[in-house]
């Protein structure tokens, strides 16, 4: 997929579905270098290494939006076979990946377990892929430490399981937190711009002014409503 926008910033997106729950796992890359970065790789492995071979991008490193089993699940793995290092998600998620292992069992998602990142991420960080600059935001709601990225010259988001089309992530979860969740994405998210293009953990794009509008968890007609 093409961001919207200001494509002279040559940002490309490659969505990889991956685990029984389809988890969006995402290539962002650089066209002009083809060096980019893999997002969120829940599961089967030989799946990204080969959409990544295909574009023809050697991928520099990996970069979590939280550490639930369908989006860190074979982070270890991929990071020890392909060499690379692991950025995100925020501190606060600790505690999930600690229990990688146990999750992968439990939902039947092989995965080689928990590991250390090489750089947790916290509110204002920056971080690149194929040299292209991304904002990040810490996200809390879904689970306590997860982060959103944003490349703000293609008005384009990653947001994992914060929002998608139509709904908004659970909270039911360890860590969890409805108020939290709704203050992210109103005050995170949406703050950023109607035309801005997101990419959810699962299902199909959509943009914050679309979610805004009729999201009805969390629209300003919804939120008004309470």
């Amino acid at each position: 997929m093409h961001p919207p926008a200001s494509a002279a910033a040559a940002l490309k997106v490659a969505v990889i579905p991956v685990t029984a729950f389809q988890q969006n796992c995402s290539l962002l890359w650089n066209t002009a270098t083809m060096t980019g970065a893999v997002v969120d790789p829940g599961g089967d492995i030989e799946q990204i290494i080969a959409a990544a071979e295909k574009a023809g991008i050697t991928l520099e490193k990996i970069l979590l939006t939280h550490a639930h089993i369908d989006h860190a699940g074979a982070t270890a793995e991929l990071a020890r076979r392909l060499k690379l290092p692991i950025e995100g998600p925020h501190e606060g998620d600790r505690f999930w990946i600690e229990q990688l292992a146990e999750q992968g069992k439990m939902f039947g998602i092989p995965s080689e377990g928990g590991f250390e990142p090489d750089r947790w991420l916290v509110d204002g960080d920056r971080v690149t892929a194929g040299g292209l600059e991304f904002e990040v935001y810490h996200c809390p709601g879904h689970t306590p430490g997860h982060v959103v990225f944003y490349h703000p010259p293609s008005r384009f988001a990653v947001v994992g399981d914060v929002l998608f089309k139509g709904s908004i992530g659970r909270t039911d979860f360890p860590g969890g937190n409805h108020a939290q969740l709704i203050s992210s994405i109103r005050d995170k998210l949406f703050a950023l711009g109607d035309e801005v293009q997101f990419l959810p953990g699962h299902g199909p794009v959509s943009t914050f002014g679309a979610e805004r509008r009729s999201n009805p968890y969390v629209s300003d007609a919804a939120v008004g409503a309470r």
